[in-house]
C-alpha cells in the first residue's frame, strides 16, 4: 500500500519559518513528480510547489521567493521549507505525487497519491 505521510505543521508567528516533510512508503517516487498543495475551509485545494520528474521546480506566485521545495531521495521524501510566513499561508498542506511524466501540471486531478494533510497556522 502506498502512503504519503506529512509532518512538520504547527503554529508559527508571522515572519517565522516551518519545514514540512512528506515521507513516502510502499513504493519509490524517484523519477516522478512530487508536490505540495494547500486548502482552507470552504475553498478548493490549490497548488503550492512541485519538484518534477526531470528536476524542475515550480512555485505558485504567492509563495515564490519564500518557499523552497526539495527532495530527499534517500528517504523517499519531499520537503517544503517555508520562510517569511504570512497569515494568508494558514491552511492544511497536502503532499501529492503523480506517475505522469509527460508534462508538469498544477491540477489536483492529475495527482495519483495524496497524504492526509498537516495544519499550518500563521498568527499575525
Amino acid at each position: 500500500q502506498v502512503r504519503l505521510i506529512e509532518s512538520g505543521g504547527g503554529l508559527v508567528q508571522a515572519g517565522g519559518s516551518l519545514s514540512l516533510s512528506c515521507a513516502a512508503s510502499g513504493r519509490r517516487f524517484s523519477g516522478k513528480t512530487m508536490a505540495w498543495f494547500r486548502q482552507t475551509p470552504g475553498n478548493d485545494r490549490t497548488f503550492v510547489a512541485a519538484h518534477t520528474w526531470d528536476d524542475n521546480l515550480f512555485y505558485d506566485d504567492r509563495v515564490k521567493g519564500r518557499f523552497t521545495i526539495s527532495r530527499d531521495y534517500a528517504k523517499n521524501a519531499v520537503i517544503l521549507r517555508m520562510n517569511d510566513l504570512k497569515p494568508e499561508d494558514t491552511a492544511v498542506y497536502y503532499c501529492a505525487a503523480t506517475d505522469q511524466t509527460s508534462r508538469f501540471t498544477r491540477v489536483t486531478t492529475a495527482y495519483d497519491y495524496w497524504g492526509r494533510g498537516t495544519q499550518v497556522t500563521v498568527s499575525s
